[in-house]
């Protein structure tokens, strides 16, 4: 059987679903499907993750990931608020404990400022105790307009939505191929053939493989990082607040472990950073032969291990060894042991990496005939998904269908 669609989206995480929303809200007569291979939709990324509405604070000013996160808070909120989905913007310190990470904090707050969070203030170690009685530090920035959420819940209400305008969502459907001819490109999966005008890759952790599958001459790849938390118990949640964050060190694009308050009341303590030996490797003994194998065989992977293997190795041993994971804690809240953390869920970061080793750090978006490809969208994708979304329409109307 063959259905004849405008536009197929592989993908049926958040950008996916954002993306589809945006392109049924500005051409509600587009035949649209979502090709999902799961069983459900969200369960990778888009329900593997920390739950913060990001601020938008850490960006390079100008950069995609700094556009579209300011942009996207808005939407997101806007969307919320439209259908009720709940959220609380509880706010967040990030803490600066000696001199060095001052003299980073305060480049912070001005990137913060360019990028138009006109909010944030910097507090003193007072402010930061009436703020954040167990954190410690001698300067921080609060950032009042950071949230929590359930991103799962905006999936839900996206597919809802999708669906109530007339798109289509299809789960275990997994893409094998691809087959263009004037006009169309066909889409093959093991169930059925899919002619279409436009093909949107939004297929995270494999958007290169969908890419390479597609005849994109892309040497850009992905590398899978899990992160792995802690829980803390109910009676030690009294710990933390809202958010406690420390100063990120600028050569990764990871925010370093941190303290969450997640929207159901409990708190998560993480992530590490790990290379994760399967792509979808949310546990430990999680393993693929061919996909860690193709890590092993990829030169960029060696040079980032010949330049970082020293904190590669700290964040290793913290993931074996639980007092070092609380150890790293304790940098932020002294007060925390052992005894007041078990072991949490874990998420698997797609991040995409350059033939150089270079782990990239803005947001990708790669156009070909037929095609759009989204090839690096890690934190603050969530957050700023709906504009993601808003962009890739745009980009689909100006170039497939015309306005």
């Amino acid at each position: 059987m063959q259905v004849d669609y405008d536009v197929i989206i592989i993908g049926g995480g958040i950008v996916g679903l954002a993306t589809a929303y945006k392109l049924l809200e500005q051409k509600p007569e587009l035949k649209l499907r979502i090709l999902e291979k799961e069983k459900s939709i969200g369960l990778h990324q888009s329900g593997h993750n920390s739950g913060v509405i990001h601020s938008g604070i850490y960006y390079k000013p100008g950069s995609m990931k700094a556009k579209n996160c300011r942009r996207g808070v808005e939407e997101l909120l806007l969307f919320c608020d439209k259908f009720n989905v709940q959220y609380d913007l509880c706010g967040k310190v990030i803490v600066a404990v000696n001199l060095e990470e001052v003299n980073r904090l305060d480049a912070l707050y001005k990137r913060g400022l360019e990028n138009g969070i006109s909010n944030i203030r910097i507090v003193d170690s007072q402010e930061l105790k009436d703020l954040e009685p167990h954190a410690t530090g001698i300067k921080a920035i609060h950032v009042p307009s950071t949230g929590i959420i359930n991103y799962t819940s905006v999936v839900d209400e996206l597919a809802k939505q999708i669906i109530k305008r007339g798109g289509e969502i299809k789960t275990k459907a997994t893409v094998k191929g691809f087959v263009r001819k004037a006009g169309e490109c066909i889409v093959n999966t093991q169930m059925c053939d899919y002619p279409t005008e436009l093909v949107i890759n939004c297929a995270g952790l494999y958007s290169d493989k969908i890419a390479q599958l597609a005849g994109e001459n892309s040497s850009i790849s992905i590398i899978p990082f899990r992160g792995e938390y802690y829980v803390l118990k109910p009676e030690s949640r009294h710990l933390v607040n809202s958010l406690i964050y420390p100063v990120p060190d600028p050569r990764f694009p990871f925010l370093g472990v941190h303290f969450t308050r997640r929207i159901d009341g409990s708190v998560e303590a993480g992530p590490n950073a790990v290379l994760a030996t399967a792509r979808e490797g949310y546990r430990r003994r999680d393993f693929s032969f061919q996909e860690t194998w193709e890590l092993l065989t990829n030169p960029g992977v060696w040079k980032i291990g010949r330049n970082y293997w020293k904190t590669g190795m700290g964040e290793y041993t913290r993931s074996l060894f639980k007092p070092l994971f609380v150890k790293a804690l304790q940098y932020l809240v002294p007060a925390i042991q052992g005894s007041d953390l078990v072991p949490g869920g874990s998420g698997v970061r797609a991040q995409a990496m350059d033939e150089t080793g270079k782990l990239l750090d803005d947001f990708c978006i790669v156009q070909s005939e037929r095609f759009i490809h989204v090839l690096n969208a890690p934190s603050p994708a969530a957050t700023a998904s709906f504009a993601i979304g808003s962009t890739i329409a745009d980009q689909a109307f100006q170039n497939v269908f015309g306005k």
